[in-house]
């Protein structure tokens, strides 16, 4: 239901803009987000939508922006500036009752995810 594309290899400093498109969707989610997660780590929101209002965390303010067409069904990661330490596969999120949402972030679990795209920074 949810299928991410846009991942690849960069250099530092270098851009990708990930995208996700919610399939058979009947209504439009009561949250959206982005979770990114390393190996041996537990997935980590980067960033989330709700209500139109977006949210960060401050490792990526300033550098990676959310966004959702809603009229494509299509949520949206642009990041600029990439560090190395933004490798991680990055999962796309998103719930459509608002009890699955804590604040913007959907919640891990309860939400549906898709199966994720690669990130990688190196030089």
């Amino acid at each position: 239901q949810l299928v991410e594309s846009g991942g690849g290899s960069v250099q530092p400093g270098g851009s990708l803009t990930l995208s996700c498109t919610v399939s058979v969707a009947t209504s439009y989610p009561a949250c959206m987000g982005w979770f990114r997660q390393t190996p041996g780590e537990d997935a980590r929101g980067v960033a989330a939508i709700r209500d139109g209002n977006p949210t960060y965390v401050d490792a990526v303010k300033g550098r990676f922006t959310i966004s959702l067409d809603n009229a494509k069904n299509i949520l949206y990661l642009q990041m600029v500036n990439l560090k190395p330490e933004d490798t991680a596969r990055y999962f796309c999120t998103a719930s459509w009752t608002r009890v699955a949402c804590s604040g913007a972030y959907p919640v891990p679990g309860r939400a549906h995810q898709g199966q994720g795209t690669q990130v990688t920074v190196s030089s």
